[in-house]
């Protein structure tokens, strides 16, 4: 018996993702300083959509992917990280972890309940 479900991994994929983008964003972080150093995004929600929104998706085939950030401003030192701009986007990130998170302890609540009676 599948417990998990297609739903189930699909969360998991998503927080997998949001974790990533933390990496991502914290290498930029790291980085701001560095001449010459582009900063990169984690791209997963967008594919999925796109994939979702073909005639046969198939979501299990999205894989999230590191992009370096072609349209970002350079500085006079070539690097093209904004430490506002990625402190914002780790408190988005943030949320959308937070988000996940709470959707998979309502699933596992419900999971729980039907298993035990809700007693």
């Amino acid at each position: 018996m599948d417990m998990i479900g297609d739903q189930g991994r699909l969360l998991m994929r998503l927080l997998s993702a949001a974790t990533e983008r933390s990496k991502v964003i914290s290498g930029n972080i790291a980085n701001q300083n560095v001449p010459g150093f582009k900063r990169a995004t984690f791209e997963f929600e967008s594919l999925l959509m796109k994939e979702m929104s073909s005639m046969n998706p198939n979501m299990a085939s999205v894989q999230g992917e590191k992009v370096k950030d072609a349209n970002a401003a350079v500085g006079p030192n070539g690097n093209s990280v904004n430490a506002e701009s990625e402190r914002n986007a780790m408190r988005e990130n943030m949320l959308r972890y937070e988000m996940y998170v709470a959707i998979a302890k309502g699933r596992n609540d419900l999971i729980y309940s039907a298993i035990n009676g809700d007693r």
